[in-house]
């Protein structure tokens, strides 16, 4: 018999871990039995409505709308982030205000005033201040539903965004820009090659999550009759009033896409993870 088996007859059983496990499986057990055996539920609508085409055009719209603005968003945010990192006083005071206004009001309250942008402004004209302008056009033809959630969406995201990248830039060290400059690299090159893949690490978790909240914010375009996942569930309902099963279709949807999502983020953070374990 070696120590290790001395040591492992030795150990206490851990009865406070199993009764945990025992009182968690029972709970989740009861939970299942509920879901399942409530007729009010009416799982088999669920899966008569789940696969259905209306409902598959509205999850192509949330998919096109959450690509569309996350990368809108994260074009825009890498350009306020650096922004707000220059020595120019003004670049950081615009990019300061933008992200103030942006993060400090409501998503849905922006989509409406997008949304409502021709109240304000009948049209929308290109020119110098002061100046005629050069070129105009009707709101409305520019401010349709899906210009408005595009709009609302990745202006949005992009404030939150601006503070993701500027706080992964700030992460690395600056003694390595200071290193790269050593080496004769230039300022583009250093950042590609020496700061962005250490600040992916603290980039890439954030951005994860920020995409995840995208899906379920696509959510809120609704409000402006843009048929995305819950706007088509809700156009089903209102015709059948099964409101129950055509919500759990579109929560289905979501806990789906989240979760595909979810694994990719995890196999990126691996990646640029690799080496600091």
């Amino acid at each position: 018999m070696t120590f290790r088996d001395v040591a492992d007859a030795k150990k206490p059983i851990p009865w406070g871990n199993i009764i945990a496990w025992v009182l968690v499986g029972a709970f989740a057990l009861q939970s299942l039995l509920l879901l399942a055996g409530n007729s009010n539920f009416e799982w088999p609508v669920v899966a008569e409505w789940f696969a259905e085409i209306s409902i598959l055009r509205g999850l192509e719209v949330t998919l096109g709308l959450t690509i569309i603005a996350m990368a809108l968003g994260t074009a825009i945010g890498i350009v306020l982030a650096v922004a707000r990192m220059s020595s120019n006083r003004l670049l950081r005071g615009l990019a300061g205000l933008y992200i103030w206004v942006f993060r400090g009001t409501p998503l849905l309250v922006q989509l409406i005033f997008w949304y409502n942008m021709s109240t304000l402004f009948p049209r929308i004209s290109l020119g110098l201040p002061f100046l005629p302008e050069l070129i105009s056009w009707k709101t409305n033809d520019v401010i349709t539903p899906l210009t408005a959630a595009i709009a609302g969406l990745a202006l949005n995201e992009a404030a939150y965004m601006a503070e993701i990248v500027r706080g992964g830039l700030l992460s690395v060290d600056h003694g390595q820009a200071l290193t790269a400059r050593a080496f004769g690299m230039t300022h583009l090159q250093a950042l590609a090659r020496i700061i962005i893949p250490q600040a992916m690490r603290a980039i890439v978790p954030p951005t994860g999550n920020q995409l995840i909240s995208m899906i379920k914010a696509t959510s809120l375009v609704s409000v402006i009759a843009m048929a995305d996942l819950l706007y088509s569930a809700q156009a089903v309902y209102n015709r059948t009033f099964q409101v129950i099963p055509l919500l759990l279709v579109a929560v289905a949807w979501y806990l789906l896409i989240t979760s595909i999502l979810n694994v990719g983020q995890a196999a990126i953070e691996r990646y640029y993870g690799r080496g600091t374990r």
